[in-house]
Formats: structure tokens, sequence, C-alpha cells
């Protein structure tokens, strides 16, 4: 029998108000879930238990947020210090004196959101409820291949009976809490009383798990809290509010609690359901009665509600910011000045401009913003640009997967710098509503929204660990391919079929490799020996015929001793790694390899790879300086020698024309090969010990069409005593 996964349960729910269809909930056990994730031995290398407080310097002055246990909030559930600005301090401390001092804490992720399962017909809808582990490393849960976001639920999509816009919005709000509520309720006893769960190495632990964060957009945050439209999940900010330059009080659970409370003495929630949402309204609440996380120790919407880059930032951008911009230049001229940007490989080209595009993703923002300040200026005055360029200071600095102090006053200022400018968007007339209506207000909820950002780092880790890339892209893998597969018939119980039984092939596969490799992963097992064996016996503890299990406490190191049939935690694709190919010629350089060696490294960080076969094969330098319009090459290259002869530092000065010096004019050489591109890999800004897929750099001759000919645009470091990152932009020539 193959291993199984976490069960798939159905239970008939019974809606308080009639429904166009009967309802069924499809759920799983979180605890299994959780457990499921928490013991893999995928997850080994990349999963942490303990909450940690990293700094830059050994004074302890500047704090570096990176994981969910860096954080402010994971510190103070561990270590009963209350460092928070606004946690719950009576339910922290009755929850500390629940948790034993060796106990682990297991942050619980959750992500929901509604997709659509059919195309062009059909009009079907799922409502996915994902779980994932903020334990694990964030670079771990990104990778799909890893799956990390498992399936929990699919959540009801109701429809009920009745003309009341108002109250048929309460009605589905409150159904959604009302099976949250029902899902996560082991979590909720877990986070209270503790649970028992084996880790990847087989040992026990007894693990709480408080909510981390709940990955939505903004108005499925705005339904989870429990608020009004014309409010925000995480501060008590009204509409008339969001423009303002400096943060809000927060929404706490207590302050909800306290609002719900007074609205049920003045209305029955079950009976006089009209009276109740017009009593709810007048504290801009939406009439759910029961939010799910009313009885979850520590759960605070202002701090698992946690910013989202790609609806706060991205979205937000490309529905404000580029439409701004457009306004501003015309569609005819910035569609222009997008069409003749030069194309970079791996980025999209905007050949036909941004102001009239479709089906648009999240990777189309962040290209667009790559654009955007270089493509508007000249064109709009100079506070207008400084508004856009420090909105995408902020974008920029908010989502780096490691942030400092320096680095969270750094966000603080370029929002506010934003709001000091802002007055240029209003007076260029391009914030404008429907029928080109002139709008002279602030009304945005993510301006808001962007004011807790330093805050939720600070308590929760760097926001991009909680970006809706990830989700988004797992509901093509358990929902969407799921139901792509079946019949188009009961969507909801094919989808579970389907995933029930990829989890069993997926463990089987993994189950039957380990074996076969004769692995024992985690602590081996001693075998059962006598207690009164004699020491003359020890020689035969463990015979000669017995294979004994290789032991091993590493996934990397499993993964590359197993031989599965699937692509069970590796990526599809594995990209070369020129840094350790550099490393390697320069051991092997004795085995008379063909010089010059064509991958290298410039420096630190950066790795050069150039083809086997180049562009121009022992081509005359004159040729060549003709063809590329360089008509000083064969001076510069006799320049360049010569410095090179007498030991000069400063040999990769770029710019200008050179001639060569007085006995130089002749070279040893009269021919040159040339290489129209190479690839070029980078270490990560943060972490050099992560190494990013290479790029192509290209650079082609001019021609009738490019008489200046096309290249890529790079910076290059001309300074030997400087070195990248450290020495930001000083020392660097374009």
């Amino acid at each position: 029998m193959l291993p199984a996964g976490p069960l798939w349960k159905c239970k008939p729910w019974a809606a308080n108000h009639p429904t166009k269809s009967p309802l069924q909930l499809f759920y799983r056990d979180p605890i299994e879930c959780i457990e499921s994730l928490l013991n893999s031995p995928l997850s080994a290398d990349d999963i942490e238990f303990t909450p940690y407080k990293l700094y830059k310097t050994t004074e302890k002055s500047i704090r570096v947020y990176s994981e969910w246990l860096s954080g402010d909030v994971a510190w103070t559930m561990q270590v009963c210090v209350f460092l928070a600005e606004f946690l719950y301090v009576v339910l922290i401390k009755v929850f500390q004196q629940n948790i034993p001092p060796k106990a682990t804490l297991l942050g619980t992720i959750l992500s929901s959101d509604k997709t659509r399962i059919t195309a062009m017909t059909g009009d079907r809808t799922a409502h996915p409820l994902l779980i994932s582990l903020a334990n694990m490393k964030a670079g771990y849960r990104a990778k799909s291949s890893h799956h990390a976001f498992l399936l929990l639920a699919l959540l009801p999509v109701s429809k009920f009976i009745t003309h009341d816009k108002p109250l048929r919005g309460m009605l589905e709000n409150r159904l959604i809490h009302e099976c949250l509520d029902f899902i996560l309720e082991p979590l909720k006893k877990a986070a209270y009383c503790g649970a028992m769960m084996s880790d990847p190495y087989g040992s026990l632990r007894y693990c709480f798990t408080p909510l981390a964060a709940y990955i939505v957009n903004t108005p499925e945050a705005t339904m989870l809290a429990g608020v009004d439209g014309k409010t925000l999940p995480v501060t008590m900010a009204g509409h008339k509010q969001f423009g303002d330059s400096f943060k809000h009080e927060p929404r706490t659970a207590s302050t909800m609690l306290a609002q719900l409370h007074a609205v049920t003495t003045k209305a029955d929630p079950n009976s006089d359901l009209k009276t109740y949402l017009k009593e709810a309204k007048k504290f801009r609440l939406n009439g759910v009665d029961k939010p799910f996380w009313r009885d979850w120790p520590l759960a605070e919407p202002s701090l698992f509600l946690t910013p989202e880059p790609l609806h706060h930032f991205n979205k937000e951008f490309y529905d404000h910011d580029l439409k701004w911009c457009i306004r501003k230049l015309g569609e005819a001229e910035i569609d222009f000045r997008f069409s003749i940007l030069q194309p970079h490989i791996g980025l999209r080209h905007f050949k036909d401009g941004v102001s009239r595009l479709k089906q648009v993703t999240g990777r189309e923002h962040r290209n667009i913003q790559r654009y955007i300040v270089a493509v508007i200026t000249g064109a709009a005055s100079q506070d207008f640009i400084i508004a856009i360029r420090s909105m995408m200071d902020f974008c920029y600095l908010a989502q780096a997967p490691e942030v400092d102090g320096i680095m969270c006053d750094k966000i603080d200022a370029a929002l506010l710098e934003f709001h000091r400018h802002k007055s240029a968007i209003m007076d260029a007339g391009v914030r404008v509503g429907k029928g080109n209506r002139p709008i002279q207000n602030w009304y945005i909820p993510k301006l808001e929204l962007m004011q807790s950002v330093v805050t939720n780092i600070k308590a929760n880790g760097a926001a991009i660990n909680f970006t809706a890339d990830h989700t988004e892209h797992a509901h093509i893998e358990v929902v969407k391919d799921p139901a792509k597969s079946g019949n188009n018939q009961k969507y909801e119980e094919q989808i579970c079929r389907h995933l029930d039984r990829s989890d069993k092939c997926r463990q089987f596969d993994l189950a039957t490799a380990i074996r076969d490799a004769r692995i024992e992963f985690g602590t081996l097992p001693l075998p059962h020996l006598d207690n009164e064996l004699d020491s003359d016996d020890e020689d035969n503890i463990f015979p000669d015929d017995i294979n004994v299990p290789n032991q091993l406490r590493s996934s990397a190191t499993l993964l590359g001793s197993i031989h599965t049939v699937s692509n069970i935690g590796r990526t599809r694709r594995i990209p070369t790694n020129y840094f350790e190919e550099a490393a390697r010629l320069v051991r092997d350089r004795d085995l008379n390899l063909p010089l010059p060696l064509r991958t290298f490294m410039a420096g630190s960080r950066t790795a050069i790879h150039l083809n086997r076969e180049p562009f121009l094969r022992r081509t005359s330098i004159h040729e060549i300086a003709s063809r590329f319009c360089i008509p000083n090459l064969a001076p510069s290259l006799a320049h360049f020698l010569s410095r090179a002869a007498k030991g000069g530092r400063s040999l990769y000065t770029v710019g200008g024309c050179r001639s060569s010096a007085p006995g130089t004019t002749s070279l040893p050489f009269q021919k040159l090969e040339v290489w129209q591109g190479l690839r070029i890999q980078l270490k990560d800004y943060h972490d050099p010990c992560i190494v990013h897929p290479p790029q192509a750099l290209c650079a082609s001759p001019p021609t009738e069409k490019w008489p200046l000919g096309r290249f890529d645009a790079v910076l290059i470091n001309i300074d030997p005593d400087k070195e990248w990152p450290q020495s930001k932009m000083t020392g660097n020539g374009s």
C-alpha cells in the first residue's frame, strides 16, 4: 500500500441562509499537514527552530531582519521578553506560561484567494486555502518543486438567495470565517496546549502553532480582519486619512473584539441580520460576528496580515504610478519611449509600449519599474519625477530579502519623500477617475498600508518572505492543473483525488529511493543488544554479512545519494555555477588546458564565461577596427600592454581616446578573436553564498539599421581599491 499524506475529508455544510446549491467543505487536518512539512527529510537543511537576533556589528547597534524567526514576534513568544510595540500584553503572558522552556514554535502561514478553474465557459471558481511553515527558509518555500505550500481546504464558494447585496456580502464573509474556524480548530488547540511532532531527524518536539502570517490581497485581508471596505485591516485610519504622511494607530484584536461586543448588545447577530449589519457599519465592521482569529492565542490582525509585495507594491505601481506617468506624457509619447529602449535578454521588451497591455503579471510590473524613471525624465517636472522615483526606492528597499535598521530608516525616508512631493502629481492633473474626472484626494488604501511596512518587517522579518507570487504559482499546481485533468464535473472532489494520488506517488518514490540506496536519515537506531553481552563478544556485534545503513543528516547529501523516478526536491533546470567552473580550471591549470581560459572570475562576486567558438576567429586588427568603428583600437591595445608590462594597477580604465606611448606602436600580434556575447554570473548582494543564474550580455557591430551598433550597458569597476557592493557606486564606470 502506498504511503499516504494527510487524508482528505468532506463535510456537508449547512448554511444559515438559503443558497442556490448545496455547500460542501473539502479539508484536511492542519496538524497532519504541518507535521508532513515538518518531518520531511528534504527540508532538514532549510528549517529552523530557535528564534534569534542578527546584528551587523559586535556592538549590537544595527539589527538585521530576514526570516520570521529573526523578528520580534517569534523572539517575544519564545524568550518571554516583551519587545513588540503593540502585542496583546495579557494574552501573551498567559501564552508564555503554557510554553515549556524547550518547546518549539512552529509559525503557521496561511493563504487564501479565489481563483478561476475554468476557461472561456463554465464560470467555476475555487477558493483554495494553503498552509505552510514560517520556520522554513523563504528561499526553500519559494521553489515550487519543494511543495512547501499544501492545499489545506477548498472553501465553499456560495451564492446566497437574496436581492440585498450588502446582506449577501455579509453572509458570504460569515461563511468563510465559519469554515476557517472549523478547519483551524486543531491549530488553535496546539497553539494553546501544544502537540508532539516529529522533526526531519526523527526527534520528537513539543510544538506550539501560532499564526505567523496570512498571505492575501487587500480585499481578502479586509474580509479576514472583519472590517468594512472604507478602512484598513491593520490600522484604525478611515478612507479620508489614507493619504496622511504618518502612521495611524494599529488595529488590535482587543479593539476589534470590544467593538463586536458593543454591536452584539444592540442587535442579535443571528435573528436580526440587517440591524446587526447597520450597527456594525458604525464601527466600520463588515458584519462578521465571530472572526476566526478571535480565540487563536496571539493572533493580531495588524501582525499576521503582513505586507504583500505583489499586490501592495507591484500592483499599486501599475494601477496608480504608471497611470500617472501615462497621462503626464501621453500614450503615444510613453509608448514610443518604451519601444526604442535597448532589448535586454531576460527582460521583456515593450516594443508596442505599455499603455494598452493586457493580461499583465507581476513580472511585467517589475520590468516596467526598471525603466520608468529613465523613461519619464525630461518630460515631467522635477517634483513629479522625485515623487515617482521615491516610490520606486520604497518598493525596491522594502522587497529586500534582508533588511537592517539603516535600511528601515531609508524605507521610511523614501515614503516620506513621496508625500513631500506628491502635490506635483495633483498639480499635473493626472490623478483622475472614471470619465477622466479629476480626483482631488489621496484615498488610496495601499498608501496607508505602506506606513506599516517597517513595523511589520521588524515584527515578522523581511516582507518578501510573504509575497503572493509563491502562492499564486502554487494555485496552478494544487488547483488548476488537477482541475484540468478531470472530466469537468465535480471539480472539488476530483482535485482532492488527484492531489491524494500525487502525494502517494511522491511519498512512495522517495521512500523506495531511500531504501534502495540503503540510507538511514536522521538518527541511526542501535541494534537490540543483550545487556549481558560479554566484552569478548564485542567483535561480533556487527557481523560482516550485515550491511549497516548509511546514516545521513543533510538534505543536500540525501538528494545527491538517491535516484528518484520523478523530480523530487530538484528544480527542472539547474543553472551552471561558473564560480565553481573557474575554480576547477585554476586547480587543473597544470593539465595542459587550452589558454586563455574562457571561464574565469573577475573579483570575488563576478564570474565570466565565453563561448567556445568566437564571433570572429583570427581576424586582423585593422578589419576589426573598421567593422566596429574603433579607429584607435591598435593604440589602445599597445597602451594596455605597456601599462601591464610596467605593473600599473589601473589596467582597466574605461573611456576616452588613448594613444600608444613612444616605443610601443608595434604589437606582438596582428590578429584577434572577438566574442559577440558572454555570460556573466553574480553573487547575491545580501548573501554571497547565493549564486544567481547567469545572464547573457551581447554587443553587435554597427549596421544600416543600427548605425551605432547594439549592446547591453554594464557597470565596470575601474578602481582596484574598490569592490562592489561595499564600495556601492564609487569606483565604477559605464
